[in-house]
């Protein structure tokens, strides 16, 4: 049954409440070691696997490909602490390279990934947060601007280009934004 993205966005942000984030960067290490999750960093022969989820019984396990860059490798324990989160499947589930939204996401073909993807676009960059740095007058016009504000929050610029263009903000004038309906 493919969640709602309201239900998605919801329990990010109830993971966030329980993890007292107040602001950038999400610690999202902390947050999957305090749902009992291990973490296991490890350099995989197939650069094309970002991570993986492994449940078995109470056992779980997030897998992330040392190799890759940091912003991606916290991206990936988001996306995956998505299947852990939303998806109540057991044994193996890995995730080759992906980005935010890859072909089949933008057909909406496989609804776990696309379920993941919105998970971890809300956990690592909250809506709310991204408006507050926003409204503090971040030019998104300048590239080291926009490169500062992807530092801050721990993730790719690729990462918050989309995320910013999945999010309901109106652009109001040259240099603030005010959240449109449904934000």
């Amino acid at each position: 049954m493919l969640l709602s993205r309201k239900r998605v966005v919801e329990q990010a942000r109830e993971l966030l409440e329980e993890a007292h984030v107040q602001k950038p960067p999400v610690p999202v290490e902390k947050i999957a070691r305090s749902l009992g999750i291990r973490l296991v960093f490890e350099s995989l022969e197939d650069v094309d696997v970002s991570g993986f989820y492994y449940r078995k019984g109470d056992q779980r396990l997030i897998g992330v490909n040392a190799t890759h860059a940091p912003a991606r490798r916290r991206f990936t324990i988001a996306h995956e602490l998505g299947h852990a989160v939303l998806s109540a499947h057991d044994n193996l589930h890995v995730d080759r390279s992906f980005l935010l939204r890859d072909a089949n996401s933008a057909r909406g073909v496989d609804r776990l990934e696309i379920e993941a993807n919105a998970f971890a676009a809300e956990l690592l960059m909250p809506a709310e947060h991204l408006q507050r740095r926003l409204r503090d007058g971040v030019n998104l016009d300048d590239p080291n601007s926009f490169r500062q504000l992807a530092d801050e929050f721990g993730v790719s610029t690729q990462a918050l280009l989309i995320r910013l263009s999945n999010l309901p903000f109106i652009l109001v004038g040259n240099d603030s934004w005010a959240a449109g309906a449904n934000a």
